[in-house]
């Protein structure tokens, strides 16, 4: 389980992250990628990028947790590769030896390489900048077009959640099992942690990598909420369409939405979309967590129908592409 403690200023300075940070974004593939749980989306790439990734990238590995866990230098809020080296190569041996302990001490090995990174050795901080270079180019290099879109469509679409329906809903919907407890956010997770914010503000930042809440501080001391954009990596197609809904939602889902402008069940949204009726009712569960559709059953029919704020999303999107 994890506990966000706010306090009521947090909530005058709530924003957007403006840009994604790669190498969260790079931290948070290898997390997933050593995650063994069934995971419809995430799977099969698991074992795509597992199966790519080169050896002189696993040192990386023994770093980061498939529990979402990870020493804090090794995600710089930087916007480009070689900046945030810059700053990982920079981290002063006494944070360094206290979050490599940390981590080590939470579920990865303690081995010669990890305390040479503790102790600020010259041959073992060569190794882990190969490694995240390595990585990088893996993972990162060739799916940053797509990544970057995602982010785009994403922030695009929290701030019109924001602006339309309140900072409550914007919050609520950063993730299907966050909730409030007066000014505590709850969010599923395989660990109990606890973070406990300094007043300063609260940062949104999207993730393509990773399926649920996870929170982290910015240099300036300010929380920042990594959630799950609605449509994860695995599905971002190329960025190069023309349809702006596809952008943000998928080609299929946005096909979905359009066609739920009707009442449909399970079974005929999967003969419109051409899918089984898994895949279909998948996709439903999608765009209703993130507010587009509502569903009700009606003895062994499941009926879904877009709500006004999916409706709103159409309209625009119609506009944009008449503009």
């Amino acid at each position: 389980m994890l506990r966000v403690h706010c306090v009521a200023e947090d909530f005058l300075r709530v924003t957007i992250a403006d840009r994604p940070m790669p190498l969260l974004e790079l931290g948070l593939a290898l997390m997933m990628i050593q995650r063994r749980d069934p995971h419809s989306v995430f799977t099969p790439w698991r074992r795509r990028a597992g199966a790519a990734l080169p050896r002189s990238a696993h040192p990386m590995l023994n770093l980061v947790s498939p529990q979402g866990a990870g020493p804090l230098f090794l995600d710089p809020p930087s916007p480009d590769l070689d900046e945030g080296l810059d700053r990982i190569l920079s981290t002063p041996r006494v944070q360094a030896a206290a979050e490599i302990r940390a981590i080590c001490e939470f579920d990865r090995p303690i081995n010669g390489w990890t305390h040479g990174l503790a102790d600020r050795d010259r041959d073992a901080w060569s190794v882990l900048e190969e490694s995240v270079r390595a990585a990088y180019s893996t993972i990162i290099t060739a799916a940053w077009p797509r990544l970057q879109a995602g982010f785009a469509a994403e922030t695009y679409w929290r701030a019109r959640i924001l602006a339309q329906q309140g900072l409550q809903d914007a919050l609520m919907g950063l993730s299907p099992s966050a909730r409030w407890r007066g000014l505590t956010l709850e969010s599923n997770l395989s660990r109990e942690l606890d973070v406990h914010s300094q007043g300063l503000g609260i940062i949104l930042q999207p993730t393509l990598y990773w399926d649920d809440l996870l929170a982290t501080f910015h240099p300036d001391g300010r929380l920042i909420l990594i959630y799950p954009a609605v449509t994860p990596f695995p599905l971002r197609e190329d960025p190069s369409g023309t349809d702006p809904l596809a952008v943000l939602l998928g080609a299929t889902r946005a096909q979905a939405l359009r066609v739920l402008v009707q009442h449909h069940t399970t079974t005929a949204l999967a003969r419109e979309l051409a899918v089984t009726a898994a895949a279909a009712s998948m996709q439903a569960k999608t765009l209703r967590e993130a507010g587009l559709i509502v569903s009700r059953r009606e003895g062994k029919a499941v009926w879904h129908w877009c709500t006004p704020l999916g409706l709103d999303l159409l309209r625009h999107a119609a506009s944009t592409r008449t503009a």
